[in-house]
Order: C-alpha cells, then sequence, then structure tokens
C-alpha cells in the first residue's frame, strides 16, 4: 500500500515547487487527497475511504499530512516518512476537517480566501473541507498540481521507459494467446497475467476487440470467439511498483491475411501515427499534434472513422495531462508524456489503432514502445 520507490521520485522538492505555484496563483492552500496526486507529491499510496487523509500545502508555512492516528505508522514507512512533514494525527472521535482548517489558519495567519482541492477528491471529503472553511471559494486543484506532474522528470520518463519495455514483451508474446476459436475473455485473462509476469504489479486493462467490437474503441472483453481472418486491436496496460503506468495498442490480424481494403486504410492509419509523432518537439501546442494526425486520415477519406483525440498524457494515471486533441493550446516541454494513438473504425466490420508513448525531448521526441507498428499477421 505504501510501497517505496526510487528516492529521485519522492523529494521534498516537489511539495515546495506546489507551494511556489500555488502562491503565484494567489491560492491560498492547495489540500489533496488520496490518489495518484497525493502520491505525486509526498509518496504516500493510501486508499481512499471515509476517514479523510489530505496533504495540505499552504501558500505560508510548512505543509502537513492530516491522517487516522491508526494509519499513521504507514505514513512513517512509506516515502512520505523521509520528507520531514508535520503529520497531523487525528482520533476517531475528532473532526478531521475542523483540525484541518485550524492548522492552516494558523500558518496563514488567518482563514484561506482561496482552496483548491484535487480533481479526484471525493464529494464528502471536497464538501467537508469546504464547511470546515466557509469563507473561502473552492476550486480545483489542476493549475498547480496538474502543471507539476505534466512535465516529467528524468526519474520519471525512466519508469514509463520500463513500464513500455515490459508491455512491448507482452506485445511480442500475443500470438501465444491470441488464436482463432479463443474468446476475447480468455484471451485476456493470459493476457494480464502475462502484464504482471512482466514486472507489472497491477492490471489496468486489457482490451481484446476482435472482428466488429474492434470498432468500438473502449471495447469490454466479451464470450465472442475470434475466427479466422478477423482484424483485433489488443490495447493493454498497467501499473508497476511504483506507480507509473503503461498503455500500449496493436492491431493483429488473425489465421489469415488483410484484404486489399483493409490493407489500404491501415497504411494510412501507420502514417496518420508516424507524421503526429514526428510532429512532437518542444514550442508545438498540443492541438497541433492532433491535426497532423487527423490530417493524413482526413485526407485519404477515412476522417469519420476517426472518432476519438490523437492522445492522453500519462505517468502515475493512464489518463493525465495533456491531453492531446483540438483546442488545447498547451505548448509542449521536454518531459512531457504522452500515448500518440490515432485509429479507424468502421461500424459493425472491424477497427484498428496504433498507440505508442511518446515523450517531447530538448529537440524532438523519444518513443517509449518499440514493437512492429504494422498489421501483424498470427497464425490460426
Amino acid at each position: 500500500m505504501t510501497g517505496p520507490g526510487p528516492a529521485d521520485l519522492t523529494t521534498p522538492e516537489r511539495v515546495r515547487a506546489a507551494r511556489e505555484l500555488a502562491d503565484s496563483l494567489g491560492i491560498d492552500v492547495v489540500v489533496v487527497t488520496p490518489g495518484s496526486d497525493l502520491r505525486y507529491l509526498c509518496g504516500y499510496h493510501a486508499h481512499a475511504m471515509e476517514r479523510l487523509t489530505a496533504l495540505a500545502v499552504p501558500r505560508r508555512g510548512e505543509p502537513l499530512l492530516v491522517v487516522p492516528r491508526l494509519e499513521a505508522p504507514m505514513v512513517q514507512a512509506s516515502p512520505a516518512g523521509g520528507l520531514g512533514l508535520d503529520v497531523l494525527a487525528w482520533d476517531e472521535t475528532d473532526d478531521p476537517f475542523a483540525l484541518l482548517a485550524q492548522a492552516v489558519s494558523a500558518r496563514l495567519g488567518g482563514a484561506p480566501a482561496r482552496v483548491a482541492v484535487g480533481s479526484r477528491t471525493w464529494a464528502e471529503h471536497a464538501l467537508g473541507v469546504q464547511r470546515a472553511m466557509p469563507g473561502a471559494v473552492l476550486e480545483l486543484a489542476g493549475p498547480v498540481v496538474d502543471r507539476l506532474r505534466m512535465v516529467k522528470t528524468a526519474a520519471e520518463v525512466a519508469e514509463l521507459a520500463a513500464a513500455g519495455a515490459a508491455i512491448d514483451r507482452v506485445h511480442a508474446g500475443m500470438g501465444q494467446w491470441l488464436r482463432v476459436g479463443r474468446t476475447e475473455a480468455a484471451v485476456g485473462a493470459d493476457i494480464a497475467a502475462a502484464i504482471l509476469a512482466e514486472g507489472h504489479v497491477g492490471v489496468d486493462f486489457t482490451i481484446v476487440g476482435s472482428g466488429p467490437n474492434g470498432a468500438s474503441p473502449h471495447h469490454e472483453l466479451s464470450s465472442r470467439v475470434v475466427q479466422a481472418g478477423d482484424l483485433v486491436v489488443v490495447d493493454i496496460g498497467g501499473s508497476t511498483p511504483t506507480g507509473y503506468r503503461s498503455d500500449c495498442t496493436r492491431t493483429y490480424v488473425v489465421g489469415g491475411s488483410a484484404d486489399a481494403e483493409v490493407q489500404e486504410w491501415y497504411a494510412v492509419l501507420q502514417a496518420s501515427q508516424a507524421a503526429a509523432t514526428a510532429a512532437v518537439r518542444p514550442g508545438v501546442s498540443a492541438e497541433h499534434v492532433d491535426a497532423v494526425a487527423r490530417e493524413v486520415i482526413t485526407g485519404a477519406g477515412w476522417g469519420e472513422h476517426f472518432i476519438h483525440r490523437t492522445g492522453h498524457g500519462i505517468g502515475l494515471d493512464t489518463h493525465e495531462t495533456p491531453y492531446i486533441v483540438s483546442g488545447n493550446e498547451v505548448t509542449l516541454e521536454p518531459g512531457m508524456a504522452f500515448s500518440v494513438e490515432p485509429g479507424i473504425y468502421l461500424a459493425g466490420r472491424h477497427g484498428a489503432r496504433i498507440e505508442d508513448i511518446v515523450v517531447c525531448t530538448e529537440d524532438g521526441v523519444q518513443i517509449l514502445n518499440n514493437g512492429p507498428r504494422e498489421l501483424v499477421e498470427l497464425p490460426g
């Protein structure tokens, strides 16, 4: 639950950076509860529950971690224990929200006016914070925490690269499991076991979209039996011991070869994914990368079948900022990590997607998935 990680993934600089950014934005205190924001800022990986656990980072004064007293030893055993944080342990009959508000006001020298909470904070916790700080405006902490998390350090990129290499190894073994006559569910179970065998500690998703199910980008595993000649979209990912995620999609044809039409539009998809990846560099916008991918597919006449954004950020969450989509004017910077995953989906027939995780570098792009991107033919 509190698993250790490399020291350079949990540093006091993260909390200090959050305080400085909050101060520059006029936010009096940032409050994050269990989830990836908490794990990012202080290294404490706790499960969300009705009891309040929260890291409060005021714009002035020292940050504090509010935890149930029965869980205080877990904090000390986690990477957070090495940061020297003030830990406010509360008892079962205490009001932890009131204790949090009192501690924050003492640090600020008065009640806060602007309080930012993590975007995935449970409603009962966010409302509890608001009740305890009745004069404050409650807002989201994204402008602080998302801004920090969006730019990965070298240590984070190394974790994502290791996750990507592991998921590449799973794709490389796909012929062992993806065969004619097997159900999507059976194939998915084998893939999940392989993800764990390759060093992940959690399986986030196993999408095995065979035949017409491949036209549904977020298809759930089903009892459909893989048939000879099926196109099969396999989108898989999981979490590593340090919490960083993998996510990679490849498309296969099983027990046959693709017909001429499929080969035609799959070549367009390959060109789109390659062009969008090549467009990644510092100074371009997230929406520009999306536009490059879309222009290739639209120009070839398949635009109406590309029905989702080109990509999403990845780190301690599979989906996080920046989102590679029209309207997102965020400028890419070295260290930003995200997927490039255009797709073409022909409803009722089949579909295909190619997805790699990439990182914007000082002079271009680093690709973290390196398996073949052509339409892979597997024996029946």
